[in-house]
C-alpha cells in the first residue's frame, strides 16, 4: 500500500466506480484504501470523488486531477522510451485500440515485424468500436487508434488515412461470384448478414439503402466480423467487409469477395490516429510510423 502513487489508487478507484471494488483489484483493504483517499483529499482541499449510496464517481476536482496524472504516466513512459533508445535497446508499451478488421491479419503482421526488430517493446491490444477507441486515447488508455469512419472528436490527430471499397463476401460458387464488382441492388435479391449498428461498415451501407431505397434481406446480424466473413461458406447469404479485415486467399475457407460498386457505397476511410497533442513515446512513435508506411504502401501505392 505504501509503494501504491495517486494515479495507481486513483485511476482505479474512478474505472471501479467503487472503493470497495477498487480495494480489490488492488489486493488491499477498503478501509485502508478509503484512508488514503481522505488523505489526499485533505492534502489538496478539495473532495476527489463523491460519495454515492452505491459508489463513487469522480469530483469535478477529481476529473482534474486523473486527466493530470494520466499525463504524467503518459509523459513518464515516454521519457524511459527515450532513455531505452538512448542505450541503444528500444524498450516501452504500445497500446492500441481498433476495429475488429485489423485484428486477424494486419496487427499480428506489423507487430510480429516490428518485435522482431525490438523484442523488448510490449503490446497491448484492444477491440474498440469507433466511439470507444477515441474515447480511449483521450483517456490516455490508449497510444494509437486505428479505426474504420468517421472521426467525430477535435482532440484526435489524425496521422495516415487511407480509402477501404466495401467488398461483398460470398461463397465461392456464389451466382455473384463470377462478376468483378457487384451493385447493392443485385445483393438485395440474397440474404445478407449486416454488422451492428456501431460500426462503420454498417453506417456506409444503411446510407446507401437510404439513398436508393433498396431493403436487404438481413438473415444475420452480428458484432464479429469474423463470423461474418466465415458464414458465407454456410449458404448463399452475402456479408460485407472492408479490405484490410480480408485474407489475401479466402478460397480456403470456402469464400471469396467481389468489391461493392462504389457508385452504390462510397469509399470508407481508415484512420491511424493519435491524442492531438500530444508527445508519443518512441517505440509507440516508432510503431506509428511502420504501420503508416504500410498502409501507405499496400492501399495508396
Amino acid at each position: 500500500m505504501r509503494n501504491l502513487s495517486p494515479h495507481q489508487f486513483i485511476d482505479v478507484i474512478a474505472r471501479a466506480g467503487s472503493i470497495r471494488k477498487a480495494a480489490e483489484a488492488l489486493a488491499i483493504t477498503s478501509t485502508a484504501l478509503n484512508r488514503r483517499v481522505l488523505a489526499l483529499e485533505e492534502e489538496l482541499g478539495v473532495p476527489i470523488f463523491e460519495r454515492l449510496p452505491r459508489g463513487v464517481r469522480l469530483s469535478t476536482a477529481g476529473e482534474l486531477l486523473v486527466t493530470h496524472l494520466r499525463h504524467q504516466a503518459s509523459d513518464f513512459e515516454r521519457l524511459r522510451s527515450q532513455l531505452a533508445d538512448l542505450a541503444g535497446a528500444r524498450r516501452g508499451h504500445v497500446s492500441i485500440a481498433c476495429s475488429q478488421a485489423l485484428l486477424p491479419f494486419f496487427l499480428p503482421e506489423q507487430i510480429g515485424r516490428y518485435r522482431r526488430d525490438h523484442p523488448g517493446v510490449t503490446f497491448a491490444v484492444h477491440l474498440r468500436d469507433r466511439a470507444a477507441a477515441e474515447a480511449a486515447l483521450v483517456a490516455h488508455d490508449a497510444d494509437l487508434a486505428l479505426i474504420f469512419e468517421p472521426i467525430r472528436l477535435s482532440e484526435v490527430q489524425i496521422l495516415a488515412s487511407v480509402r477501404q471499397q466495401i467488398h461483398a463476401v460470398m461463397a465461392i460458387d456464389h451466382p455473384l461470384a463470377a462478376r468483378e464488382t457487384v451493385r447493392l441492388r443485385d445483393c438485395a435479391a440474397f440474404p445478407v448478414g449486416l454488422p451492428t449498428a456501431q460500426y462503420g461498415v454498417r453506417a456506409l451501407i444503411d446510407l446507401a439503402l437510404v439513398r436508393f431505397s433498396i431493403r436487404l434481406r438481413a438473415m444475420l446480424e452480428s458484432d464479429n466480423f469474423d463470423f461474418l466473413r466465415r458464414y458465407p461458406a454456410q449458404e448463399h447469404l452475402i456479408s460485407f467487409q472492408i479490405p484490410i479485415g480480408l485474407p489475401d486467399d479466402a478460397t480456403a475457407e470456402g469464400v471469396t469477395s467481389r468489391p461493392v460498386d462504389t457508385r452504390d457505397i462510397p469509399e470508407g476511410r481508415l484512420y491511424l490516429c493519435q491524442l492531438r497533442g500530444r508527445t508519443l513515446p518512441v517505440a509507440a512513435a516508432k510503431f506509428a510510423a511502420l504501420v503508416e508506411g504500410s498502409l501507405q504502401q499496400r492501399y495508396e501505392g
